[in-house]
């Protein structure tokens, strides 16, 4: 190994990705141990194929931060479309219903968001990792099977929305863990009584994290084997920690 690389013993700590669409969490963290030449890598906070932004890997003895660094809140940035429901939430799934969109003022968009803030039980869609008897549920969804959901508490700490443009509506969204933004924007459409699905999302914050120059790096920077390229961007324990004011 050539002397200017860092010993795979000695990486430990926390990556930014700027995750981009069309590939799966799994698929990034595959990816970065190929390029870092290590197993001990794990990500926190799935995001969708469809979603792209911040996915944070941590790496080494950085993995014990998992459940830490998953508990905090998480900032996104999304679009929604009324008029249509999918078996998925969002722009991936099948057509399940179109209704016409009447003219929403902008007030009245801005009444059923309202409805949704602070705390309030959000059913998880079938459509997702968690899993039931051992088994997760989009599994389940694949073979047309739906099962009973336990209402999961979450909470909505902050919205925003950014444009409304009929059918489509842009928002801001701070939110807890275990938050579905694809829920979210479909019960939104419910709520104006046309339905809706999400058809874009960017995580934009995890927790203590955002994105500035030089502290992220890429899924092609991972891919193309730019070992030192990423190395520079990592975060070192120390930093974490000093970032979250521990």
């Amino acid at each position: 190994m050539p002397s200017n690389m860092k010993s795979d013993d000695s990486l430990n700590g926390v990556l930014l990705v700027d995750k981009g669409p069309d590939m799966t969490s799994h698929d990034v963290v595959a990816v970065a141990r190929r390029c870092l030449n290590m197993k001990k890598i794990g990500h926190c906070g799935t995001l969708d194929p469809m979603a792209t932004g911040m996915l944070i890997l941590v790496i080494g003895t950085g993995t014990k931060l998992s459940d830490l660094l998953m508990s905090e809140d998480k900032e996104y940035t999304g679009t929604l479309k009324l008029g249509q429901t999918t078996n998925t939430q969002d722009r991936e799934g099948e057509v399940l219903e179109e209704k016409p969109v009447p003219a929403f003022s902008d007030e009245e968009v801005k009444t059923a968001f309202k409805a949704f803030q602070g705390d309030f039980y959000q059913m998880p869609p079938m459509v997702s990792a968690i899993k039931i008897n051992g088994v997760p549920l989009h599994k389940l969804a694949r073979k047309g099977q739906e099962v009973v959901r336990e209402p999961r508490f979450v909470r909505v700490y902050a919205h925003e929305i950014n444009r409304v443009a009929v059918p489509e509506v842009d928002f801001r969204i701070v939110c807890s863990k275990g938050f579905y933004v694809r829920t979210y924007a479909h019960d939104i459409g419910q709520k104006l009584g046309c339905g809706a699905h999400l058809t874009d999302l960017r995580r934009t914050r995890s927790g203590h994290f955002t994105f500035k120059e030089g502290n992220h790096t890429t899924f092609d920077a991972l891919k193309q084997g730019r070992r030192d390229e990423v190395l520079a961007s990592m975060m070192s324990l120390y930093d974490v920690s000093k970032l979250r004011g521990a």
